[in-house]
């Protein structure tokens, strides 16, 4: 099964933790991460004020259902000392399943796609980067998703594996985007 998984931290040193948090996926299921978009900055949504995240999006096939890797993924963020108590605060690290090739579940524990994802350019941005031509489950083309989110949900800055910022700011185009 093809899984589109999101990643983000903003507590720490949330450039490595979400470098390591790949390598961690890749061991936890035994795979290599097919696709790994760059890192971007991005202002947090919703809850208490805190510092911005760093977010990524990886793509990888992986024989385990869903569930599996959800748990899986948990366990992860809490080696990274992820904690619950707030509903969209800080995190060390969270990972979210997006998306499962074309699976619709609305399972309690575990709803596909990922509820949000089309109104969160913190997720669409980074996957459409490395995939242009992904769809999301009853939404549609990425693309087209990216070019419907407010100015606002579109600010961000992309940290390529350089280091250098590359500004993604609400006048320009997410990377990849046609106008």
């Amino acid at each position: 099964m093809r899984y589109v998984i999101g990643i983000g931290s903003n507590m720490g040193d949330s450039v490595s933790i979400v470098r390591r948090a790949i390598d961690e996926i890749e061991a936890m299921f035994y795979v290599d991460v097919d696709e790994r978009s760059s890192l971007y900055r991005t202002r947090p949504m919703g809850g208490p004020e805190q510092d911005d995240y760093i977010n990524a999006v990886v793509v990888m096939h992986c024989d385990r259902d869903p569930d599996c890797v959800l748990a899986g993924l948990q366990e992860i963020e809490f080696e990274f000392g992820r904690v619950r108590d707030v509903r969209w605060g800080p995190r060390t690290l969270d990972l979210d399943i997006i998306a499962v090739d074309d699976i619709i579940s609305v399972d309690p524990d575990l709803t596909l796609p990922h509820p949000r994802a089309h109104e969160r350019a913190f997720v669409l941005v980074p996957w459409h980067e490395i995939d242009p031509e992904a769809t999301l489950p009853n939404h549609g083309l990425i693309e087209n998703l990216i070019v419907r989110l407010t100015h606002d949900a579109q600010d961000g800055s992309r940290i390529p594996s350089s280091s250098s910022v590359v500004v993604v700011t609400a006048g320009d185009q997410a990377p990849g985007t046609s106008p």
